[in-house]
């Protein structure tokens, strides 16, 4: 499938994919949502605490290149799991200008050893954060009670319902400590009544730029 790179409103890119009209990010402004949807709503949640982090769509890295960041910032030791079926080229991924809009070039060795690093093997990249990178499809995740925190990132529901359904979600609610939490950036009805069918307690919060809602589901 072909991949363009586009600027998005905040300066930062994505990967547009014209066959399905979607992009990996928001048009709105990559780096904005993320921060929005997986930092201010999930993250923050945790604040000084060890994090165990499951990524669902691995994507660019941006996610866990701002969750490195901010994991500096507050001295959080973090061990951080991102699922990708389809991984993005090495090429197309050290094209992304997250590093000079976050203005973190001292880092940039980070964001770059996240795509250069083999996948299938936990690496140490600090003293408070490890990275594994799994190559796998969303319905063969088997993971129980491992996680404090999913960020939930899939192409959207249009594109890929398959993604969005009860058996997804039943497989994140097992994955899930008592108390984690899921955050994601839809707010689709189909999508909240499989969370609720989970068990989950589902909260709609309000959205990044140009999306009006968000969910954030919380396991009992």
């Amino acid at each position: 499938m072909k991949h363009e790179i586009i600027q998005t409103k905040d300066g930062s890119t994505t990967i547009h994919l014209p066959e399905w009209e979607e992009s990996y990010h928001s048009k709105h402004g990559a780096i904005q949502e993320a921060y929005h949807v997986f930092i201010k709503s999930g993250f923050d949640l945790f604040k000084g605490q060890p994090l165990s982090i499951l990524e669902i769509g691995f994507g660019t890295g941006l996610n866990a290149f701002i969750t490195f960041l901010e994991a500096n910032k507050t001295n959080q030791s973090i061990n951080y799991e991102g699922i990708e079926a389809y991984p993005v080229l090495l090429e197309e991924a050290l094209l992304m200008n997250y590093v000079s809009e976050l203005q973190e070039q001292e880092n940039q060795s980070i964001f770059d050893s996240m795509h250069q690093l083999s996948w299938g093997e936990k690496h140490n990249l600090a003293a408070n954060f490890n990275l594994t990178k799994r190559k796998q499809f969303f319905q063969d995740i088997n993971d129980s009670n491992q996680f404090d925190l999913i960020y939930f990132d899939a192409f959207g529901f249009r594109v890929q319902p398959e993604l969005w359904s009860l058996e997804i979600f039943k497989k994140m609610y097992v994955a899930l400590k008592s108390g984690g939490v899921l955050v994601t950036y839809a707010c689709r009805s189909s999508i909240k009544n499989a969370m609720l069918e989970c068990g989950f307690k589902v909260e709609k919060l309000p959205g990044a730029p140009g999306k009006r809602e968000m969910l954030r589901a919380t396991k009992a």
